[in-house]
């Protein structure tokens, strides 16, 4: 039994299958059978709050998936700013609120700005080695009532200048402190990365956002909320209608004053969750219930921490090696522009189409709710998926702190 578990477990690695291999369809794979999020809320507006968010994101997943709530085994939510213990109470409050039973166990994580997809691949982890056969990885993020202008938008590192002196000393551990808008413009200034191309970036990151909201492109992935105030929205209200590069060319630099990040070419500060129920494919066929897609694989890397921006120039990458992908493999790719910067380079250094880059837009334009990001990504991929017919996607993020995270999945719609 135990043989047969890891020639299971084996059989998902696919280190030089490439393409074809993660498109063959196994038994015990790994399979997604709803993907869901909610509006992205610009921060400081509608005041909503985290178990609000996330107990939508929740009930509405396990409601498209047509299961019985109690076969959810676990539950894994990504949540960096943490209300009350780690995130660990609200999110179990959240899912019993949800429905859930108090069978169904819940637990949060926080790997920073992955934390959303972390949390989706731990659960993917935990059916292939045979510990749970449905779970559900979700992430959540109130930027309004957690983390407004906090530090310099120093994410995450609240209390940590009390550390040792020991620690301290070490230059890459006291890197881990630079605001994120400073990495950006070390970033901007190692790989040449000029405000002008940031503008233009972010401006075409508007446009297409602008322009796949008024095709209804993001309707069938998001879920109304309603607040405690009695207010309903069903839609992203972060998006900057008529955005130019040339308007954006008049904002000042938020971090440096000779510097080239904007609060126009960065990502928004957002409040928003997201939410992703998988199974074993053995299970969905027993139930006779529909598939979307396929986990493919997973991989994170380190960066140094000064430049934490560029994570996915590594992370995608060691993923193609991982599972014998080539870059002409992927049909389209959900990058997280958490600053125009990074995703630039990310984007030149592995000589990736920028047409095949967020054809929905991306952070910038949409918002970037540090722990559910993850999530929206995979939500968004997956309605995109379905509408134009692509097979395979990527996505990918960089982590502050320095690193980088990636993830294959595969379209079965």
């Amino acid at each position: 039994m135990a043989q047969q578990r890891l020639n299971q477990v084996a059989g998902h690695l696919h280190k030089s299958g490439g393409r074809d291999a993660l498109l063959t369809k196994n038994d015990d794979d790994v399979v997604i059978v709803a993907a869901v999020r909610t509006p992205l809320i610009k921060a400081k507006k509608g005041q909503p709050v985290c178990d609000v968010l996330l107990k939508a994101v929740l009930k509405e997943v396990v409601a498209r998936g047509k299961i019985d709530p109690a076969i959810v085994e676990d539950v894994l939510v990504g949540n960096v700013l943490s209300p009350g213990g780690g995130g660990a109470s609200m999110a179990r409050m959240a899912a019993l609120a949800a429905g859930l039973p108090n069978t169904t166990s819940v637990a949060a994580l926080n790997r920073q700005c992955s934390s959303g997809l972390t949390a989706v691949a731990f659960i993917a982890h935990a059916i292939q080695s045979g510990s749970i056969d449905v779970g559900i990885g979700a992430g959540v993020e109130d930027m309004t009532l957690y983390h407004f202008n906090r530090h310099q938008y120093r994410i995450g590192t609240e209390g940590l200048n009390d550390l040792s002196p020991e620690t301290m000393a070490v230059q890459e551990a006291a890197d881990c402190l630079i605001p994120m808008g400073i990495t950006s413009e070390n970033v901007a200034e190692q790989y040449h990365v000029s405000r002008e191309r940031q503008d233009a970036f972010a401006a075409n990151s508007y446009a297409k956002a602008e322009a796949a909201q008024a095709a209804g492109n993001f309707k069938d992935e998001i879920v109304t909320i309603k607040l405690p105030n009695g207010k309903t929205i069903d839609a992203d209200n972060s998006i900057r209608k008529g955005t130019t590069a040339a308007t954006l060319g008049k904002l000042k630099p938020s971090f440096r004053e000779t510097g080239s990040t904007t609060a126009g070419n960065a990502s928004q500060l957002t409040d928003g969750a997201a939410a992703v129920l998988l199974m074993r494919r053995s299970k969905a066929n027993e139930l006779g219930l529909n598939v979307i897609g396929k986990f493919g694989a997973f991989v994170t890397a380190g960066v140094p921490p000064k430049i934490m921006g560029i994570g996915p120039a590594v992370a995608i990458p060691k993923l193609w090696e991982k599972t014998g992908l080539r870059e002409q493999d992927v049909d389209f790719y959900e990058i997280n522009e958490a600053f125009a910067s990074q995703a630039i380079m990310s984007i030149d250094t592995l000589k990736i189409p920028y047409e095949k880059v967020n054809p929905n837009g991306g952070a910038i334009a949409l918002g970037h709710p540090l722990g559910a990001t993850g999530a929206r990504q995979l939500a968004t991929g997956f309605n995109h998926a379905k509408r134009t017919g692509q097979k395979l996607f990527v996505t990918s993020m960089c982590i502050g702190s320095g690193m980088g995270a990636a993830a294959a999945f595969v379209n079965e719609q």
